[in-house]
Formats: structure tokens, C-alpha cells, sequence
């Protein structure tokens, strides 16, 4: 098993996203609002060194969604390809991050 976790700064996807992984045959995310540390930093006028930041970013984008799917390994490749259809591609700036990490125990997990 893996945890996939997808930082998805283009929240405006979140339901279609959510919606095209079931119909992938991800039956189960748990979603959390979530806030980037630069973002968060913006905010404070007093850090100098963040004025580089303020060109790449949007300062209306104040929130992200943290998404976490636990999922066999085979089926990374199914997520990451829902994933990047549904946002336009990870490789779009300021669209979203996406990881996974090994499982090493799980209860509570279906029938498992």
C-alpha cells in the first residue's frame, strides 16, 4: 500500500477531481484545507526576502487542499493520470504537488 498525498493549490478542481478518481476506481481520499508556507509568509510585510516570492505567486490564492489516498502501488499510475488530466498537468505553475509513501501498517482500512 501507498499514501498518495496531492497538494492541490487549483482548488477550483477539487470536485471534478474528486469525482474522476471514483469513476477511476478510487474509492476513498480524505481531504484537508491546508496553506502554504509562502503563501502564509506573504502575508507578513516585514520579510524582505519574500518580496522575490510576490512575483510568482498569486496573492488571491490563499488556500490549498491537501488530499490523502491510500492505494496499492499499481494503482499510482491511475491517480497521477487522473490527477494531471483534471488540474491541466502538475507541471502548470502553481497547480499542485503530488507524492506518495510506503504504508507500512494500516487499521480501520476497509476490509483489511
Amino acid at each position: 500500500m501507498e499514501l498518495v498525498i496531492l497538494i492541490l493549490n487549483k482548488t477550483e478542481c477539487l470536485k471534478k477531481l474528486l469525482e474522476a478518481l471514483v469513476d477511476g476506481g478510487i474509492n476513498g481520499a480524505t481531504i484537508l484545507d491546508s496553506q502554504g508556507m509562502a503563501h502564509n509568509l506573504y502575508e507578513y510585510d516585514e520579510l524582505r526576502f519574500m518580496g522575490s516570492l510576490r512575483m510568482l505567486l498569486d496573492p488571491d490564492h490563499k488556500q490549498s487542499y491537501t488530499i490523502l489516498i491510500v492505494v496499492e502501488k499499481d494503482k499510482i499510475p491511475v491517480v497521477s493520470q487522473i490527477v494531471n488530466k483534471v488540474t491541466g498537468g502538475l507541471d502548470k505553475p502553481d497547480t499542485g504537488v503530488m507524492f506518495s509513501v510506503p504504508v507500512n501498517y494500516i487499521e480501520g482500512f476497509g476490509n483489511k
